[in-house]
């Protein structure tokens, strides 16, 4: 990172900004072309977790490629001045890297479910059976759950950022 002064190197801060954090955009590489999404997501003992239809285009690139790069933030602020070059931001944000498998069994899929769940429910976030596979907080037809793929990203390397004025 070229601005020292601006990385954050509290690691239970950069995990606090994981699991708050709303949206994750996840960055692909389709052959030689980036490609970028937002998604929902969860953040459990450092890894990513995402859902998604089980075809499409990311589902595509994944399994040509399972390197994936992430960014979460947090705390987004403007800052204006009257003079337009002073305008800047507040921010925390954390990028990070890892490689991307599937879960495919249903034991999984639901133990994964119940964690996203969790986050943005807010039910059972502190119910440890939220993770237990045969004890679910929210139900899920079989066919959702076929229908559903899950992607697990283990976290290679991570780095957080912040600009706070």
């Amino acid at each position: 990172m070229r601005r020292n002064d601006k990385e954050i190197k509290d690691a239970k801060l950069i995990k606090s900004l994981l699991k708050k954090a709303l949206v994750c955009r996840v960055a692909l590489c389709d052959g030689n072309k980036p490609y970028i999404i937002p998604m929902n997501f969860a953040f459990k003992d450092n890894c990513l977790y995402f859902h998604s239809a089980r075809e499409g285009k990311k589902i595509d690139v994944i399994k040509k490629n399972n390197n994936i790069c992430f960014e979460v933030d947090a705390k987004i602020e403007l800052l204006k001045s009257e003079k337009p070059c002073n305008w800047t931001m507040n921010y925390l944000s954390v990028v990070g890297s890892g490689d991307a498998q599937f879960l495919d069994e249903v034991e999984d899929k639901i133990r994964v479910l119940n964690i996203i769940m969790a986050k943005y429910s807010g039910e059972g976030s502190s119910n440890e059976d939220v993770e237990k596979p045969n004890k679910t907080i929210f139900e899920y037809s079989r066919e959702s759950i076929k229908k559903l793929a899950i992607i697990k990203v283990n976290i290679t390397e991570i780095t957080g950022k912040k600009s706070l004025h």
